[in-house]
């Protein structure tokens, strides 16, 4: 990989990498280097996290742990116990990161969001469904969060089609799927039993208590890959953020482009909600905060994960031990701080109204 000066003035510094001469990738240096900062942040709450609860270690014993040395029972604790919960923080807030990125990119709205549109709500529904009829684990929930976010993604975009699909559109009518699929989830609750019920309902607060390493590997693979397609794509989503005349004039395919990011934000949506259930507010916070702190032209993949996954990890820590011994859903912590989020950005899109 070699890394060259640029020749245009991009209107900020700017490093060109090239891998032959076919493939080159323009990255911007406050991009970067916010990336850089919000990962070292996540890393630092994972190492606060797993030190932290009835049982204590220091930071410097947590990183000998994670080395493999240490005594015995800190490793435990550490690494058997605390560790993949914090993984798995990290990976679903960093999915959670993109899906919101890609939403909000489509849309070119701050309020494209997969919790908002109801993909989050969808998935829930296909979980919840297999929960009742197929079983618990976590390769069926999985499958059933995927076909539950794509059937309610394909019935938005069918009915915000019409007319012409404008972001606005698809906003409001995820909106009003939304709704259905909570009240169809809600009436599902209540037809159930008893145990089911309320274990579907603990599940639906989103929640990371009582993982395990069972759910790292699948979670890491799934992400990672949905992850990688998303680079094999390119810059393509800020093309379509400058508008489909003016993408579709620089080459984009922009329905198919554009269908091929729907279905990796929805793919990222469900492999979230199968892991931790929907957790909301993530995805609708984390891209405009990492636009803000990057200051690029429109949003941006690298740092949306990023906030992601600290926004997450953060969460999660409060959820455990706010109000220790008893553990919140991290989903309850997300959707309290979220919601005066939401609030200021719906009075502030409202001031932006002429």
């Amino acid at each position: 990989m070699k890394r060259t000066g640029a020749a245009v003035d991009f209107g900020r510094r700017v490093l060109v990498l090239r891998a032959g001469r076919a493939v080159s990738s323009r990255v911007g240096l406050r991009g970067a280097a916010t990336c850089a900062v919000l990962l070292v942040a996540a890393a630092a709450v994972a190492v606060l996290a797993l030190g932290s609860g009835e049982f204590t270690a220091s930071p410097t014993e947590v990183l000998r742990a994670l080395a493999g040395e240490g005594s015995r029972a800190v490793r435990l604790v550490v690494v058997e116990w605390r560790l993949p919960r914090v993984l798995l923080a990290l990976l679903v807030g960093a999915a959670m990161g993109l899906a919101g990125a890609i939403f909000q990119a489509l849309t070119r709205n701050p309020l494209g969001s997969p919790d908002v549109m109801g993909f989050s709500t969808g998935a829930y529904t296909g979980v919840l469904v297999c929960i009742v009829f197929v079983g618990r684990g976590y390769p069926q929930i999985a499958t059933a969060a995927f076909i539950g976010g794509v059937a309610t993604a394909a019935l938005v975009y069918l009915f915000a089609r019409r007319g012409g699909l404008q972001g606005f559109r698809l906003i409001v009518v995820g909106i009003a799927v939304s709704a259905v699929l909570a009240s169809l989830n809600q009436w599902f609750i209540i037809k159930v039993g008893l145990h089911t019920a309320i274990t579907a309902t603990v599940w639906s607060q989103g929640s990371l208590n009582g993982v395990g390493w069972d759910r790292v590997a699948p979670a890491a693979v799934t992400i990672g890959a949905l992850g990688a397609a998303l680079l094999a794509l390119g810059p393509r989503l800020g093309l379509l953020e400058l508008g489909d005349d003016a993408a579709a004039a620089l080459g984009v395919r922009v329905e198919r482009v554009r269908l091929a990011y729907l279905g990796l934000g929805v793919a990222l949506t469900a492999a979230a909600t199968a892991v931790a259930g929907p957790i909301s507010f993530v995805a609708l916070a984390a891209p405009q905060l990492a636009h803000r702190l990057a200051r690029t032209a429109g949003i941006a993949l690298a740092p949306s994960a990023a906030m992601g996954a600290l926004l997450l990890i953060a969460g999660d820590w409060v959820a455990q031990h706010a109000f220790a011994p008893t553990q919140l859903p991290v989903g309850v912590v997300t959707a309290s701080v979220g919601g005066l989020y939401f609030v200021w950005l719906l009075v502030r899109q409202a001031r932006r109204q002429p």
